[in-house]
């Protein structure tokens, strides 16, 4: 495992951290308790996965309290997925640890599979950028935000190879959280924003020695003795306490990626940021909405028929391929679908293209590899990469509670701090970054931040349009 640079600590008073430690304690004490709550959410999970399915689509009159699917829609797309991005950058990764129900079963599978060695192509470290992209276009293409069906096949279909690599990789692991789950890279880079981690006092360990000190079951595979970061940490509390030297404490939020150095940056989490985070999931979310896609789509239909060429216009497509519910009057021909795949696809390589300018620009004006500095100053988008993804998830949010007839007149507003507020605390992160430079000009440095601006600013971009502009 890559070792961290020591992180800088938030001061505080005396009895902070006494609570706190306390407080992981408690989560290793009470494994018990802990389990029974996976597994309640795990019942939870699979009820509201699988049951919609098999129900009819919601008809008119139907509400969020008298529904199930219209219920399992707004517990997923309207509470779970939004707050489950807050809580990483509140808590680090809890929900993974404590209450992820793909967690809890690959484990269980691992615990009575075959416990094979993880193989060096499962390791390899684009599996999170590319199960992100690829889950998260697929999803668009079925509407899984609207359709149970599609919720089952995307969601109950990872859970399914949750477990299925839980049973031959590992014993007692969690090597599809660690390794091919769609979401854990996101939650990887959130997670260095937290200001709760367990802290490893390194001197305590070793003064341990050889003891016979019970050994701690990580399961996401981490080396407790080296950890110093938690973007891999589960946050679970199983190693609290260990050798009197794994305590739960408070950071500066963003303290670990000030201490990052160039040398560290992983060139897959600066892809994952600004390909996926950034540039992909902003045209997943955003495309349903751009009067571009309309026009750019409605153009496409009047040539193919000039042309008297309508392959493209048929809607046969099956359900788990496109969207096709004529219930619902919802079928996508397939034109719709090489449309969305295009929006989504030309919107990535758009911002990302705009963002990986700014940043090699940003890199080459200071010292050393400009490839590698370009890489380490896109950690400083991390908080904007996380605020997009919360305001799209958010945004479903806002439609189904204005379904059920909710006015938020101070919604703008609020979408407005949060972009101003995601865009500062980026822009400190970089200059932070900057400042730690070694060997910088004050004119490098100035310039650089100045490039990161413009990285910031091309972020930001598409939300006003899609908020206030569109």
């Amino acid at each position: 495992m890559k070792i961290e640079q020591p992180l800088i600590f938030l001061p505080a008073r005396s009895w902070r951290p006494s609570r706190l430690q306390r407080l992981g304690d408690a989560m290793r004490s009470s494994r018990r308790a802990i389990t029974a709550i996976q597994w309640a959410i795990v019942a939870f999970y699979l009820a509201l996965v699988t049951i919609p399915a098999f129900l009819p689509l919601p008809g008119t009159g139907s509400t969020v309290l008298n529904n199930l699917t219209l219920f399992a829609q707004f517990m997923f797309w309207g509470i779970w997925w939004p707050f489950v991005i807050v809580s990483v950058l509140a808590m680090g990764r809890v929900w993974c640890g404590v209450l992820c129900p793909e967690g809890t079963l690959t484990e269980l599978a691992s615990n009575h599979g075959l416990g094979r060695p993880v193989p060096r192509w499962l390791k390899w470290g684009g599996w999170p950028f590319v199960a992100f992209v690829v889950t998260t276009v697929y999803g668009q293409l079925v509407s899984v935000y609207e359709y149970p069906k599609a919720v089952l096949l995307i969601l109950g279909g990872s859970t399914v190879a949750a477990i299925a690599i839980g049973l031959v990789y590992g014993r007692g692991k969690r090597v599809w959280c660690r390794h091919l789950c769609p979401v854990s890279g996101v939650f990887s880079l959130l997670a260095r924003l937290a200001p709760l981690h367990f802290r490893v006092d390194r001197e305590k360990w070793d003064a341990v020695g050889h003891s016979r000190t019970e050994p701690v079951n990580c399961a996401p595979l981490i080396d407790i003795r080296r950890m110093t970061g938690v973007s891999q940490c589960h946050m679970c509390g199983r190693c609290s306490g260990q050798r009197d030297a794994v305590s739960l404490a408070l950071r500066l939020p963003g303290a670990e990626l000030v201490s990052l150095k160039p040398a560290e940056a992983g060139a897959w989490d600066a892809r994952l940021l600004v390909f996926g985070i950034i540039g992909t999931a902003a045209g997943a979310f955003q495309w349903s909405s751009s009067s571009w896609f309309v026009t750019a789509k409605t153009h496409a239909a009047e040539w193919l028929i000039e042309r008297d060429s309508y392959a493209l216009l048929q809607d046969n497509a099956p359900w788990w391929l496109l969207t096709h519910y004529p219930e619902a009057n919802d079928v996508f021909t397939w034109l719709d679908g090489l449309g969305v795949l295009v929006y989504i696809g030309v919107m990535a390589a758009i911002l990302g293209g705009w963002v990986t300018l700014c940043l090699r620009a940003a890199g080459a004006l200071l010292p050393g590899n400009a490839m590698q500095n370009a890489r380490w100053l896109a950690y400083s988008l991390i908080p904007l990469g996380g605020l997009g993804v919360f305001l799209g998830l958010s945004s479903l949010t806002v439609a189904l509670l204005k379904a059920e007839g909710a006015t938020m007149p101070w919604l703008p507003e609020v979408r407005g701090i949060l972009l101003a507020l995601a865009a500062l605390w980026s822009l400190w992160l970089g200059a932070r970054l900057l400042l730690a430079a070694p060997g910088a000009s004050a004119a490098g440095r100035a310039l650089a931040l100045a490039w990161l601006a413009a990285a910031t600013g091309g972020v930001v971009l598409p939300w006003v349009l899609l908020f206030y502009i569109r």
